[in-house]
């Protein structure tokens, strides 16, 4: 699937990358940061994505849209809905213009708000992508772990350099007798949780 971005998704996936450096060293405050996932987490769960059963993809935290271009890649062949929910009305801009610019506007359901009032209606979860804000985790996971179809997956960004803030829901999951958890040391950390 990575032999098959297509230029317009590259050009844009560069763009993203280059803001996303220059926000952590010119003094963007954290807010209007993209705050994204580097490269090697996008193509990682691109593949766990493309490996998981039929249900509903959704991403809790859209930012410019850098990392619904990777899940993207994996529902590219697939019936399976891609929502990603995103607070931000700036960054509701940038992603809506990520996803017509890379051309997957019609692949991807961008809700703006919060995903903890707007989540209603997803019944069977095959994959989600946790990168809100970190303190919400916990209450993002309870919702999802209810929802989610055998063989899905949670995977949690920041579970190594934020952990102290996303530990609650970690001890959680790994305590639940539903779910096989690992945390792969990529990118900034993810926390992979799998119901049985």
């Amino acid at each position: 699937m990575f032999h098959e971005i297509t230029p317009p998704m590259q050009e844009r996936m560069q763009y993203l990358e280059e803001v996303d450096s220059r926000d952590r060293t010119d003094g963007t405050e954290m807010p209007k940061r993209l705050r994204q996932i580097p490269p090697e987490t996008g193509r990682f769960i691109a593949l766990l994505a493309a490996n998981c059963p039929k249900g509903e993809f959704i991403e809790i935290g859209t930012s410019a849209g850098y990392s619904s271009l990777w899940i993207s890649l994996a529902l590219k062949n697939r019936k399976d809905r891609f929502r990603t929910y995103e607070i931000s009305t700036e960054k509701v801009a940038l992603a809506r213009d990520t996803f017509s610019l890379s051309g997957v506007s019609d692949r991807i359901e961008l809700i703006e708000g919060d995903f903890l009032q707007k989540y209603t209606g997803i019944i069977e979860i095959a994959f989600c992508f946790l990168d809100c804000e970190k303190h919400l985790y916990e209450k993002c996971f309870d919702i999802v772990a209810e929802r989610l179809v055998s063989g899905g997956m949670v995977v949690a960004d920041n579970a190594t350099n934020h952990f102290e803030f996303i530990k609650g829901m970690i001890l959680k999951a790994e305590n639940d007798q539903r779910f096989d958890c690992v945390t792969v040391p990529i990118g900034k950390g993810e926390f992979i949780c799998r119901r049985k």
